[in-house]
């Protein structure tokens, strides 16, 4: 993907937000209830995932009227990173699309720089966007196993 396609399909992406979304990702998360959620690790070099994204979609997104199946988002991140940059500029916007529908914020800004670099590095760039995925989704099932771990031993269940 040249780099104007990657403005271009971003920008087209932006553009097909209803007008209520355009904000900045942590006043959405907020917006979301996402701020009692775990927070996820700052990443030092980069910005906010693709990958990071579809975890805080399965993460946030429990109990809400619309929400994101971990195996929902596993297979798309999974289609996404085995495509070639015509096919990611095939598949993305409808990915991205769902991501936005389920409230979790994009960070336009670095997506726009992983699809100008994918022609060289969608290797590596696949890999931070699965890495940065399970990771999220492992410290969010530690962080719950904790909190239940806790209330069993706060509060336990009667014996028998």
């Amino acid at each position: 993907m040249t780099e104007q396609q990657a403005y271009y399909a971003v920008a087209a992406m932006i553009a097909a937000q209803p007008r209520t979304t355009h904000t900045s990702p942590e006043a959405a998360l907020e917006a979301a209830g996402a701020s009692q959620s775990p927070q996820p690790a700052p990443a030092p070099r980069y910005g906010t995932s693709l990958g990071l994204a579809f975890a805080l979609a399965v993460t946030a997104s429990p109990g809400r009227e619309r929400e994101m199946r971990e195996s929902t988002a596993e297979s798309r991140l999974n289609l996404l990173t085995r495509q070639s940059a015509n096919g990611l500029h095939r598949h993305l916007p409808a990915a991205v699309g769902y991501l936005r529908e389920v409230g979790v914020p994009i960070d336009w800004a670095q997506l726009v720089a992983d699809l100008i670099a994918w022609s060289l590095h969608s290797g590596r760039i696949s890999r931070r966007w699965l890495q940065d995925y399970y990771r999220q989704r492992g410290q969010t099932l530690r962080e719950q196993a904790d909190r239940a771990d806790q209330d069993e031993t706060e509060h336990p269940s009667p014996s028998t």
